[in-house]
């Protein structure tokens, strides 16, 4: 089909009392048409002076003053202009009949007018009984229509009556029927004449609706209202209405949905006069305000919080002891905490929540702990990590003067709970940082403190928040970089390393199980026995947690997985060590290490670390010099001046121990902790310097199977220590049995655990005096230096110092047997035998 060339003009009504739509032209229907812009002036006078045809489509948006090719419709009517009238004020008017329907296949021009090429459109005609019962039912509707209406003459209903094409009784109601401009366009892009009567005759359908419901109102709002008040009559109507189309006031709409919100939130008093109060501000702003945005994010954010809304506890003891051995094994103190958590609840039915604060090495369970409580409690679980955080907002939020300004990440968190007493998990508080944008452990202060969380204010918030019910657990590695204060508010509940036998459990009810699973293993197709497990932690790994350990069995899973799925293996069971190396290669840790053989110069001592605890080999050295002390290993201020006391006691105490005072200063000593990269401090390395160093000067080997700790102060007194079961943790992981401790920690000796003390021993010692007996070969003190020390033990406190054996029994150390022998001999035999000494 050859194409033809039109000028489609898009009307514009506003200067035309028309309806309040722009008119869609429909074939075989005549609109007037107002004609004002210069365009479609020009159109206009171009074709009235020869074929009289233009083409007509509708702009999308009638707000656009000067429309472009993209902002009309593509599908249109191609018209023929009957009548032209030139207005004196400027324009035109015109009386235009549609012809048939055309589609724009691409404009030519935009100036001086559109013109385009088009492609005219036939109807899909269809017969038959649909389409018949189609145009009795679109009939029927009209007349109905017309009837309630009462806009349309009844002429209008005659002429639909006579019509007997259905494309054309569908154009007619179309044009006559009061629909949006799009619902009108949607008919004229409609080329199927069946559907085109049912999408008119939806229309009707749902404008006569309206009407009956038009008429309801009216009458009801006419039984209220007299003459005197048509104008507030109508304004009733007009919103009666809209609200039954959906069409509310924009801003009416929106101040009833954040009132039905605020109602429905249940907010204290006072914080429903603050929302109330931004909700007057915001229905004064204009719509496309830009505050107006700040004020809706702000009363969705106070409407969302659940300030009244919480999940009941779960009171069942058992159940909830239930829950917790089932995810973790071991962790007893944390158990019992809780426990009696869920105990007073049961009593009171209220409490505030604890601040518990879980220390301990990676690895040991600290978060899914928090899971766990969660799960027994009955509870929701918010997590949120604290590491690396530097700015104060993330905890308090921003000020609203700020553009995208948020709350805190604490409110935040209780808001994605959508509940008010949450297990809420502050991950890594010790990793907490600091710079010019403010203090985050100084924000937590407020958070954090039972007698201040009732009311915590969150500055985006600007009102009040109850955080006193919800269960705060922090996590931390070390307790060093947690401010004072911020370690003043909180429960602190230490988590130290698991012992081997822990560990074993750990593998066997939740390590593997979880591992076979994630790897698409079942039970049946790899077992580990339990000696293997064993091997396979004393061997592969060396942690207070279980990380490494499941690392190492996901690797074996992994390799049994590749195996199974190349139909090398059916099953695999790992009941041996060649096994086990086959899966992970050669051991990487050796129990009975060279380091451990008694040496000059060198002693073992134990230290804690954040990952549990170790053994920390030190070494001194000596050489010419003037007396200097070096000090190398990375150490602290604090441990510097343990080997300082050290050296003190050493110059002060030389003729005691049998060295030449004069020597000591002819030699400069160097000591080293190894691992130089690690940093070190603390003083609880006091006493295993100080034995190094009397090795290093009377030339006595140290014991190499037997560790120490313990702080010392000049005058040779061992004081106490902290970490005392990761300590002994770390020397049994090696292999060492016998420690030296401080007589004032025996105490603490009752709560560690008996798998940990079972086979070792200790001597409790309260003096370096009595040290040299049992960390050396043989005592370094000469004759002489004996009876100066008898001399000086006169002076001491009773020497009974006790060592535990694993078997339980209590035993003397055998420095403590001699003495108390001698001071058992009867005077004469004391006095014969200084007599006997003197003549030798």
């Amino acid at each position: 089909m050859e194409e033809d060339k039109f000028i489609p003009e898009p009307e514009d009504a506003r200067s035309e009392p028309m309806p309040d739509r722009l008119p869609v032209l429909f074939p075989n229907m005549v609109v007037p048409i107002h004609v004002s812009r210069e365009k479609s002036v020009a159109a206009i006078d171009a074709v009235f002076s020869g074929r009289k045809l233009i083409g007509l489509v509708t702009q999308r948006n009638e707000q656009v003053e000067e429309p472009a090719s993209g902002d009309l419709f593509t599908v249109g009517t191609i018209g023929l202009i009957l009548r032209k009238l030139v207005l004196p004020e400027g324009g035109a008017r015109i009386l235009v009949q549609g012809l048939s329907r055309i589609i724009i296949k691409k404009f030519v021009r935009e100036d001086p007018y559109f013109e385009a090429e088009i492609e005219p459109v036939t109807d899909r005609k269809t017969d038959g009984l649909k389409v018949q019962a189609l145009m009795r039912s679109c009939l029927e509707q009209f007349k109905e229509f017309v009837n309630l209406s009462r806009s349309l003459p009844t002429e209008i209903l005659v002429a639909a009556n006579n019509v007997r094409e259905p494309a054309m009784l569908a154009d007619l109601l179309g044009t006559h029927v009061n629909i949006k401009l799009e619902e009108k366009q949607q008919v004229l892009e409609t080329f199927d004449v069946r559907e085109r009567l049912k999408l008119v005759n939806s229309f009707l359908s749902r404008e006569i609706q309206l009407l009956n419901m038009s008429n309801e109102i009216q009458s009801q709002v006419q039984e209220e209202v007299g003459k005197t008040q048509r104008e507030f009559f109508l304004r009733e109507q007009l919103k009666a209405i809209q609200k039954e189309l959906g069409e509310l006031d924009s801003k009416e709409a929106e101040k009833a949905k954040y009132e039905e919100k605020i109602a429905a939130a249940k907010m204290p008093q006072e914080v429903e006069k603050k929302a109330r109060e931004e909700l007057e501000r915001l229905a004064r702003l204009h719509p496309e305000s830009a505050e107006g945005g700040v004020i809706r994010t702000y009363l969705d954010t106070l409407c969302d919080l659940p300030w009244s809304t919480s999940t009941p506890d779960t009171t069942d003891i058992k159940k909830s002891e239930r829950i917790l051995d089932e995810d973790h094994y071991g962790l007893e103190e944390v158990k019992e905490r809780l426990l009696e958590f869920v105990g007073v609840i049961r009593m009171t039915k209220r409490m505030k929540g604890p601040i518990l604060c879980f220390v301990g090495p990676p690895g040991t369970g600290k978060t899914s702990l928090g899971k766990s409580i969660a799960r027994a409690l009955g509870r929701k679980f918010v997590r949120m990590s604290l590491g690396g955080i530097r700015d104060e907002a993330e905890i308090r939020g921003h000020r609203r003067t700020y553009v995208g300004a948020l709350p805190g990440r604490i409110i935040q968190g209780i808001r994605n709970a959508k509940t008010n007493n949450p297990v809420f998990m502050l991950d890594e508080i010790d990793k907490v940082g600091m710079d010019f944008r403010g203090d985050p452990s100084s924000a937590l202060l407020e958070a954090l403190d039972p007698e201040q969380n009732h009311s915590f204010s969150d500055h985006y918030l600007e009102v009040p928040f109850d955080l006193s019910r919800v269960l705060f657990i922090a996590t931390a590695n070390i307790l060093d970089t947690v401010p004072p204060a911020l370690q003043d508010r909180m429960e602190v509940i230490r988590l130290s390393g698991y012992t081997e036998l822990e560990k074993i459990e750990i593998a066997r009810r939740f390590l593997v199980p979880k591992q076979l699973e994630a790897h698409g293993l079942k039970p049946a197709q790899l077992t580990i026995t339990r000696p293997m497990l064993r091997k396979l932690i004393l061997d592969y790994t060396r942690e207070a947690g279980v990380r490494n350990l499941e690392r190492e069995l996901a690797k074996i899973c992994r390799k049994v997985a590749l195996k199974i799925a190349a139909d090398e293996i059916k099953r695999e069971h790992i009941t041996s060590s060649k096994k086990l190396q086959e899966y992970l290669g050669v051991r990487r840790f050796d129990r009975e290490e060279e380091k451990l053989r008694s040496q000059v110069g060198v002693a073992t001592g134990v230290a804690w670390t954040s990952v549990g605890g170790d053994i920390q080999v030190i070494e001194a050295s000596r050489m010419p010099g003037q007396g200097n002390l070096i000090l190398t290993g990375h150490l602290g201020e604090v441990m510097k001046e343990s080997c300082q006391a050290a050296m003190t006691y050493l110059r002060s105490n030389a003729e005691t121990l049998g060295v030449d005072p004069a020597e000591i200063k002819k030699y400069d000593v160097h000591i080293h902790f190894p691992a130089g990269a690690i940093p070190k401090d603390g003083p609880s390395a006091g006493v295993t310097v100080a034995v190094a160093l009397i090795s290093l000067f009377t030339g006595v080997k140290v014991r190499g199977n037997i560790a120490m700790t313990g702080e010392v102060s000049l005058k040779g007194r061992v004081l106490p220590v902290g970490g005392l079961k990761e300590k002994l943790l770390g020397a049994k992981r090696v292999g060492i049995h016998q420690m030296i401790l401080p007589a004032r920690n025996e105490k603490d000796l009752s709560e560690v655990p008996e798998e940990i003390t079972r086979g070792m021993k200790f001597f409790f010692i309260g003096h370096l005096d009595d040290v040299l007996p049992l960390a050396f070969v043989r005592d370094p003190r000469t004759k002489r230096a004996h009876k100066q020390v008898k001399a000086v033990k006169k002076h001491q406190p009773s020497p009974k110092k006790l060592a535990s054996r694993g078997d339980g029994k209590v035993s003397r150390s055998n420095a403590a047997k001699k003495l108390v022998e001698k001071r058992k001999r009867p005077a004469g035999s004391r006095a014969g035998a200084r007599k006997s000494s003197r003549k030798k």
